[in-house]
C-alpha cells in the first residue's frame, strides 16, 4: 500500500486533471508508477512528464543502453517498481536475463556488448562515488558522443529522482513481481 492516497480520476482538481490526461495520453500510455505519487503535486507531475518524455524515448542514447541505465540506477537505489517496469523493457531489447540477474544481485553482469558494459560502468560509478574518473569519461563521450554523454547524465539524476519518489511513498509493485535483491 503507498503511503499517499490513492487519487481518483473523477475529483481531480483541474490542475490534477491536465497533467493526468497529459500523462495517460502521452507516450506513457497510462498513468503509474511514480505518477501515482506525483500527481499529488500536480505542476510537479506535468515537469516531470516533459522531462521524462525526453529522456525515456527521445535523447541520443539508444534505447537498449537507456535500460541498462535505468536498471543501474534501479539496482543502486533498490527500487522495486523501476526494476519491475524495466527489466521486461531491456530483456525484449535482447539484453539477456542472466546478465539482468546478476545486475539486480549487485554481481558483476558480464554484459557481452561493450556499450551495456561501458553505460553500466558509468552509470554505477557516478551513483555510487557522484563523479567518474576521466579516462572512464573519455571512453564513454567516444561512444556517444557529447550530446549523448550528457543526455546519460541527465536519465541517471532522473531516474534517481523517480526511485526515490517511488521507494519514499511505497509505490509497490504486482505481489509476487520477481526482484532480484529481494530473493531468497
Amino acid at each position: 500500500m503507498s503511503r499517499l492516497p490513492a487519487l481518483d480520476p473523477q475529483t481531480l482538481s483541474p490542475a490534477q486533471s491536465e497533467a493526468y490526461n497529459r500523462i495517460a495520453t502521452g507516450a506513457r500510455g497510462g498513468v503509474r508508477g511514480p505518477f501515482l505519487a506525483l500527481l499529488h503535486s500536480p505542476a510537479l507531475a506535468a515537469k516531470v512528464e516533459q522531462l521524462g518524455v525526453y529522456l525515456r524515448f527521445q535523447c541520443a542514447v539508444p534505447e537498449r543502453l537507456r535500460e541498462v541505465a535505468i536498471l543501474t540506477v534501479a539496482r543502486h537505489w533498490r527500487c522495486d517498481y523501476e526494476w519491475y517496469a524495466h527489466a521486461p523493457i531491456a530483456e525484449r531489447l535482447g539484453v539477456p536475463e542472466a546478465a539482468l540477474a546478476r545486475l539486480g544481485r549487485g554481481e558483476d553482469p558480464g554484459f557481452e556488448e561493450s556499450g551495456e558494459t561501458l553505460v553500466q560502468e558509468y552509470c554505477a560509478t557516478l551513483l555510487r562515488e557522484g563523479q567518474v574518473s576521466q579516462p572512464l569519461y573519455d571512453r564513454l563521450h567516444e561512444m556517444l558522443g557529447q550530446q549523448g554523454i550528457v543526455d546519460l547524465t541527465g536519465l541517471v539524476g532522473y531516474y534517481t529522482m523517480l526511485a526515490l519518489t517511488l521507494n519514499a511513498h511505497a509505490i509497490r509493485v504486482p505481489e509476487g513481481a520477481e526482484i532480484p535483491w529481494r530473493a531468497a
